[in-house]
């Protein structure tokens, strides 16, 4: 499954949302890095961090809780 977070530089919420990833065995997506590129801030600006499931374009919005996180994954 691929798997992209959308993020900022600088985002305590982003690095909590990787640690969460991580912590939940999720090392394989992409990162994607919206400063700087007006569609994509147009889009995730106030959202971020956002993980999308590239198969279906499906997104989960921050905060990852446990139980959606693995709901999303299940797909």
């Amino acid at each position: 499954m691929r798997l992209t977070l959308f993020q900022r530089d600088d985002c305590p919420l982003c690095d909590e949302a990787y640690e969460r990833l991580a912590g939940a065995g999720i090392a394989d997506f992409e990162p994607a890095w919206i400063d700087g590129d007006e569609r994509l801030e147009a889009r995730y600006g106030t959202r971020v961090p956002v993980l999308r499931r590239e198969s279906d374009g499906r997104e989960l919005d921050w905060p990852f809780a446990d139980a959606a996180l693995r709901e999303f994954l299940a797909g």
